[in-house]
């Protein structure tokens, strides 16, 4: 038969259902048993079918079925690619997400730091896969309340993402953000202001004034305002937020 052409028919009836549907109705299932019937229970592309139906109950918030999901993925992927392929390090990172959702602490950095120690080993340092693991051990210490390990981690997520993709990308926004809401969760207000406004500039640069995450970068400042007591301040950028996000 033409497999080819049956295996990207039914992963495209997949995906389309997924998103439709969502992960729990019959059709959904009747197009996996379809995909998985063309290719097998082992494949790569079956495991990435796992990690889409993760993804999609991660998003719904059903993170016990989303662990099951993402764990079918990994298994295949340990299989059939190995401990150390960069697939079996996203299988690992998107548990650690899950487990991070869940408020499971202490197992969401267990597997991040496997997705970790597969990027480094794969990819050397200065790549943004490798920031994208130190933000999410990050944002766990964050969860925590460990303030003072968050920001060593995101400050080593944004020492890769200044290197690899520059001053005006919005990951290295993410990345000021995210250092300011630590300043701020630390009551150091003055460098939370400056952290969110270097993200607001770069997403006014690249993003432009109507974007969410433009909105985002508003709506912190609003947030340091108001912490700090100067309501007036926090009413103006609370209401630039408010004039995007109604757009």
């Amino acid at each position: 038969g033409d497999y080819e052409n049956a295996l990207v028919e039914c992963r495209n009836c997949l995906e389309i259902q997924l998103k439709a549907l969502g992960p729990d109705h019959p059709s959904t299932a009747a197009s996996y048993n379809n995909f998985g019937s063309v290719i097998g229970p082992d494949h790569p592309s079956t495991a990435t079918s796992y990690n889409n139906i993760g993804v999609v109950y991660d998003e719904k918030g059903d993170y016990e079925n989303a662990l099951i999901e993402h764990r079918k993925a990994l298994e295949i992927r340990l299989k059939a690619l190995g401990p150390d392929h960069l697939n079996t390090a996203e299988s690992y990172n998107n548990i650690g997400v899950v487990y991070d959702e869940k408020g499971d602490y202490e197992n969401a950095f267990v597997e991040h730091r496997k997705a970790l120690e597969i990027r480094l080993k794969v990819l050397g340092r200065d790549h943004p896969s490798i920031a994208i693991s130190y933000n999410n051990i990050g944002s766990v210490y964050y969860a925590k309340g460990d303030y003072e390990n968050a920001l060593v981690e995101y400050r080593k997520a944004l020492e890769i993402r200044l290197k690899v993709l520059g001053p005006d990308h919005p990951s290295t926004a993410i990345s000021y953000n995210n250092i300011g809401s630590v300043y701020h969760e630390k009551g150091d207000y003055e460098n939370a202001l400056v952290q969110h406004r270097k993200a607001l500039e770069i997403e006014l640069k690249v993003l432009g004034p109507d974007h969410p995450n433009t909105a985002e970068s508003y709506n912190n400042i609003g947030s340091v305002y108001y912490a700090k007591g100067d309501y007036e301040n926090a009413l103006v950028e609370y209401r630039k937020a408010l004039e995007i996000r109604l757009k």
